[in-house]
């Protein structure tokens, strides 16, 4: 895997999961289960970050200069918590 794909395609794969079941109508999932797959995939996403800032900031304390990487898979995997608080 390259860097590029491990850093923006996989994290980005978060968001389109939840705009997918974001955008799935009421009738095909039903309400309650919307609600918790799109729950769900943002929690996972915010622990996902989490652990991605932690690496970044430790990274960039030790002066790594591929740490910006972590940051960029965290600000994509903010993206659906982000979302889940406006869209609720």
């Amino acid at each position: 895997m390259t860097r590029m794909f491990r850093h923006v395609v996989l994290p980005a794969l978060a968001p389109a999961a939840f705009f997918l079941v974001a955008s799935t109508p009421v009738e095909v999932l039903g309400c309650l289960n919307r609600g918790l797959m799109a729950r769900a995939i943002a929690m996972v996403s915010v622990i996902g970050g989490l652990i991605f800032a932690v690496k970044g900031g430790v990274g960039r304390r030790r002066g790594d200069p591929r740490s910006h990487r972590w940051a960029i898979s965290a600000l994509i995997l903010a993206i659906p918590p982000a979302a889940f608080v406006v869209r609720a």
